[in-house]
This record gives C-alpha cells, sequence and structure tokens, in this order.
C-alpha cells in the first residue's frame, strides 16, 4: 500500500494469535509484498521455505490464508517493526523517514510470548531499540529470508532452525 504522496509505504496488520510464543519481525513488505497484500510475497524471498522447516510443514505449497492459520496454530506470529516509511523499490537501505510499529504495545498483548526473532539487520537493529528488554522475553537476530541477502539458503536455514524449540508442537 501506498499514501496520497505515492512514496510512502504502509506496512500490515499484525499476525498474531491468543497463542503466539513467537514473534517474528522483518523490516517493512517490500513492493511485491504490498501489491499482493500479502506477507513475504516475492517469489526469491525464503521466508516461507525457512519458516516452513522450522515447523516441518511445506508452508510455501498451501495457500496464502492457510498458512497464516498453521503459523498462529503453531505460536508463530508475523509484523513488522517499521509501521510505514518513505520508500522507492524494496530494499531496507532505500527506506527513509521510518515510523515505528507498536512493538511494545503488541507484546503487552501476548501473555504466552517467550522470543521475538528479527528478521534481516535493519529489523533487528530497529526492534532491539524500539523493545529494548522485556522480562522473560527472548531476542534472536536471523539472517535476513531476502534474496537481497545473498548467502546459501542452508546456511540461512541452519540459523532459523534455532527456533524449532520455541514452536508448538
Amino acid at each position: 500500500m501506498t499514501d496520497q504522496t505515492g512514496d510512502r509505504r504502509l506496512g500490515f496488520a499484525p499476525v498474531v494469535g491468543t497463542e503466539t510464543r513467537l514473534l517474528i519481525l522483518g523490516s517493512l513488505p517490500g513492493d511485491a509484498s504490498l501489491k499482493a497484500a500479502q506477507y513475504y510475497a516475492h517469489p526469491r524471498n525464503a521466508f516461507w521455505p525457512l519458516i516452513g522447516g522450522v515447523l516441518g510443514e511445506d508452508l510455501a505449497a498451501q495457500p496464502y490464508e492457510q498458512r497464516l492459520e498453521r503459523l498462529k496454530a503453531r505460536g508463530v506470529g508475523l509484523w513488522d517493526v517499521i509501521a510505514s516509511a518513505e520508500r522507492s523499490g524494496s530494499l531496507d537501505a532505500a527506506i527513509r523517514s521510518p515510523e515505528a510499529a507498536d512493538l511494545r504495545g503488541l507484546i503487552g498483548s501476548l501473555p504466552r510470548l517467550r522470543a521475538v526473532a528479527f528478521n534481516g539487520k535493519l529489523a533487528a537493529k530497529s526492534g532491539r531499540r524500539i523493545i529494548g528488554d522485556v522480562a522473560g522475553v527472548g531476542l534472536i537476530d536471523l539472517p535476513s529470508s531476502s534474496p537481497a541477502h545473498a548467502i546459501p539458503l542452508t546456511s540461512k536455514a541452519n540459523v532459523w532452525n534455532s527456533l524449532t524449540d520455541l514452536v508448538e508442537r
């Protein structure tokens, strides 16, 4: 989505449930995601295969709404650290004038939350600054699932698989 200026990108609503134990935060949806109105819609973004590996489910093969339902059923939530920003294109480096998402408010509404995982460096840097210390909630930095973060998928998966113990069985 963009606002009336055409440059300002607006993020999506959080995807969480009452049983959310793990919250994964990205930076801000890219152009493909905004156009599709779906988290991680770019076909080369590895998010769905990576989180599917964590859950032991082929989420990438499922329809989008079913993917979200499977995440919530397994205690996984999604959101972004930036609620809106000016950006041309999809790269995090192009983000200007970011407005922070209400991460502390969301975290306070999730009584079973055990960890927040940041999908990429900008999400980690901004998210850690916004969140600060939250008692009982671990903070985990993940390599970005973006195709712009050019490390092998197996290397990304090795780190992402550390989330396995945080999801509902």
